[in-house]
């Protein structure tokens, strides 16, 4: 009976939060090539929501629809990274853009500008643009990798953690959250909008009152000076 009842709370869950699914699939999406098909992300989400409503524990504290979009947008990214739609030169300028705002702020004791990181590449500003609008589409480690490390803190895989993990996930999140609250306004701004809000690039791009491009441009570089100050736990 109990097996029973439990089958049938998941069977709820899922049907009662399908529509997430394809929310964050159409938010994905705004940041992805033509070649990535809504349908992929919208079939891989639903297996991440599944997944979710078999394992969720209330008792962890998260609710579940943040709980299951951690596990939906995880799955969408895992279905990427399988697929490989992201080209290994984006993910190699993405690390030299990483380094360069790390060496820059390293030795500058503040946040780097961008004429500082394009010239720390020894490229134009305008290069340096184009660079983190190609790194636009490979920046999905930046909160969803993150916030895979969250989801195994909320015991995604109903395993009990030792007080070392919990500590240090503890530690991680903490140094997360300082790291995003540290980053400049306006890019903290975008990613608050983006990620809190739920807002498209083109939505945020009306409130900053900037174009599309700008908006892409920002995230990319806020996701890549979180790599940068968090290159310790990355390791």
């Amino acid at each position: 009976m109990y097996s029973e009842a439990r089958q049938n709370n998941t069977d709820a869950l899922v049907r009662q939060h399908a529509p997430l699914v394809k929310r964050i699939a159409y938010h994905l999406m705004a940041r992805l090539p033509s070649s990535v098909q809504l349908d992929d992300l919208i079939q891989s989400g639903m297996i991440g929501l599944l997944e979710a409503a078999s394992k969720y524990d209330a008792s962890k504290g998260a609710s579940f629809e943040t709980y299951a979009s951690i596990r939906i947008r995880g799955a969408m990214v895992d279905e990427m990274r399988r697929g490989d739609w992201v080209p290994r030169s984006v993910h190699r300028d993405s690390r030299r853009i990483a380094e360069a705002i790390h060496a820059v702020e390293k030795r500058t004791g503040r946040d780097a500008t961008d004429q500082e990181v394009a010239g720390e590449l020894g490229i134009s500003l305008e290069d340096y643009h184009a660079s983190l609008r190609d790194a636009a589409t490979g920046q999905l480690f930046s909160m969803d990798e993150m916030g895979e490390t969250l989801d195994r803190s909320l015991g995604a895989e109903g395993t009990q953690a030792s007080p070392a993990e919990d500590a240090e996930k503890t530690r991680f999140l903490e140094n997360l959250s300082a790291a995003i609250e540290q980053l400049p306004e306006r890019e903290k701004l975008v990613l608050a909008l983006y990620y809190d809000e739920g807002l498209n690039l083109k939505e945020i791009g009306q409130v900053l009152e900037v174009s599309e491009s700008r908006v892409s441009q920002l995230h990319s570089q806020a996701a890549l000076r979180l790599r940068s100050r968090l290159v310790d736990w990355q390791a």
